[in-house]
């Protein structure tokens, strides 16, 4: 009877540990979107974050902000190429905001990521 009254228990531990993990599982990827996908969302997120430190590195230097292309002629950034995603800065003396856009199949994915001088990362 002890026996039987433990393995009972055990599978309700389980049962409750099962749903546990479900939950946390669905808040990691609360949009539905496929694994690959958030893997790219994770990969632009650090892109912008490390575009928007060689910006500022740049405003330091030159006291106005710089366009992609300057800074990659520069050598401040290498900006990585991902398969759905394109970046595109809008920089001037005081500000400046850097745009991934998504282009790809996923309904579910984010559209669109920016960065701005203030460092946070926002998706719209």
């Amino acid at each position: 009877m002890g026996r039987g009254i433990g393995f009972v228990l055990l599978l309700i531990v389980l049962a409750v540990g099962g749903f546990l993990y479900s939950r946390q599982i669905q808040s990691v990827s609360p949009t539905g979107t496929a694994p690959t996908v958030m893997v790219d969302v994770i990969g632009v997120r650090n892109d912008l974050t490390a575009m928007a430190q060689a910006e500022r590195r740049y405003w330091a230097t030159n006291s106005r902000f710089a366009s992609l292309e300057e800074l990659r002629a520069n050598g401040d950034i290498h900006i990585p190429t991902r398969p759905f995603y394109t970046y595109s800065v809008a920089a001037s003396e005081n500000a400046f905001r850097i745009v991934a856009t998504y282009s790809g199949s996923d309904p579910k994915a984010p559209k669109r990521f920016s960065v701005d001088e203030t460092m946070k990362v926002t998706s719209d």
